[in-house]
């Protein structure tokens, strides 16, 4: 009996060592880091999600939150002069109240929360061996490339999202 409590009390002891504190993915990493900015931003930002093609067109939508709901997404389409670094402004338009989500193109109007939902059940949910998977954090630790490439694509079929310009949105007093 002696010796069954003991090898209970080893059992339970090792068991209790091996908790996920310090098996964290970078995504759970970066999902903590996201909780602290929704927290501290009274989830409230914006952010760009942007995208461009070996061809030269490059696009970008701002996605404006208040309290947790997308109210506007601004769109910009343009291109790089030939033999330039220069982008030329091909079009853009801005929606917000009953206008918004009227455009087809542009990227989708998603908070943080169905970023990293997104992120988490299909951009980084595809199978490994046919797809390069990126995940990068350089929004201060939150996503800044999550998806996926096929590897057998030559070019243009990033799935999943590119972010820049995350910050605190601050309602602009008129």
């Amino acid at each position: 009996m002696r010796y069954l409590s003991l090898l209970i009390l080893v059992v339970s002891l090792a068991l209790s060592a091996c908790k996920k504190d310090g098996v964290d993915t970078d995504y759970d990493k970066s999902y903590s880091a996201w909780l602290s900015f929704k927290k501290s931003s009274n989830n409230s930002y914006s952010y760009i999600a942007y995208g461009g093609s070996w061809v030269g067109t490059h696009a970008e939508s701002k996605i404006t939150v208040q309290n947790g709901k997308v109210v506007a997404r601004d769109f910009v389409f343009s291109h790089y002069a030939q033999g330039s670094t220069n982008l030329i402004v091909d079009s853009t338009w801005a929606e917000s109240g009953v206008t918004l989500n009227t455009h087809e193109n542009g990227f989708d109007a998603l908070t943080l929360d169905q970023v990293y939902a997104k992120a988490k059940s299909e951009w980084l949910n595809v199978n490994k061996d046919a797809n390069y998977i990126y995940f990068e954090t350089a929004n201060e630790g939150m996503i800044s490339t999550a998806g996926h490439f096929p590897k057998n694509c030559a070019d243009d079929c990033f799935t999943g999202i590119k972010m820049k310009e995350l910050k605190v949105y601050v309602k602009e007093i008129k």
